[in-house]
């Protein structure tokens, strides 16, 4: 099946990826800018057909008016596995981000681009009543979603169970969590869980978590966006994990106890 994506830099990651066949890609007439130059040569690098068009037909086909005057007709992103997103880790712990539920496409793009510029290994999103990557998503995240593989599973309950068989500790971000963010000590496996925007973590789900965290608030609302939440905690690991690495300590990754 066939999707739209749209936008320079959403475009521009696609075709540098190189994940995705194109069918083509299309120009609004009045873009005369240079920005355009750089997915114009892709193009005709990689033999992709490239079609230049009323600006209408692009608002009509992304359904959008925020496509900078360009579009693409690709092949569906795809989708990796849990264990792969283990098997290619990027430091010396595993580092997931699982979200139960994110059904804005704003917010899962800007997530996953937090997450690519975080260091995160992968992201784990459930099939139904959530967001996929689509056009939308590829946008927000400025095409980071092309670079971070996705793992697409049927139920985050057992994903977690399968991440934990794994040596993989689960901190689930709750504001009834018993520690704040930065108290944890993130130099393991671990995979950050949030939870669906205003709804939280399922109960479910909240009880497979082996820590819950939560960031505090000062001012008069209890609660960030997602996205935001998700930001801060994931660039928090990262700094732990940067000052571990500059301090020369190595620690064994921790053991998890037969249950």
């Amino acid at each position: 099946m066939s999707e739209v994506i749209y936008g320079i830099h959403a475009i521009g990651e696609a075709l540098k990826r190189g994940g995705r066949r194109f069918d083509y890609v299309a120009v609004s007439r009045d873009r005369t800018d240079n920005r355009l130059q750089k997915i114009l040569d892709d193009c005709r690098e990689q033999g992709i057909s490239v079609r230049f068009v009323p600006r209408e037909d692009i608002d009509r086909e992304t359904r959008t008016n925020t496509h900078q005057g360009v579009m693409a007709i690709t092949s569906r992103k795809e989708y990796t596995g849990v264990e792969e997103l283990l098997e290619n880790k990027l430091g010396q712990y595993s580092f997931l981000l699982v979200l139960d539920g994110v059904e804005d496409p704003h917010n899962l793009g800007a997530l996953i681009r937090s997450a690519d510029g975080a260091g995160v290994d992968g992201v784990v999103i459930p099939e139904r009543r959530a967001a996929g990557i689509t056009g939308t998503v590829v946008k927000a995240s400025a095409g980071a979603s092309e670079h971070l593989p996705v793992a697409r599973v049927v139920n985050i309950a057992r994903t977690l169970d399968e991440l934990k068989s794994e040596n993989v500790w689960v901190v689930g971000l709750d504001e009834r969590g018993d520690k704040t963010y930065d108290e944890l000590d993130y130099n393991m496996n671990c995979a950050i869980v949030m939870g669906a925007e205003g709804k939280g973590l399922h109960d479910l789900v909240r009880r497979k978590c082996d820590m819950l965290v939560s960031i505090p608030m000062m001012g008069a609302i209890s609660s960030l966006n997602v996205s935001v939440a998700g930001g801060i905690v994931m660039y928090e690991v990262q700094r732990q994990r940067r000052n571990a690495q500059k301090s020369a300590i190595k620690k064994p990754a921790k053991k998890r106890k037969e249950e």
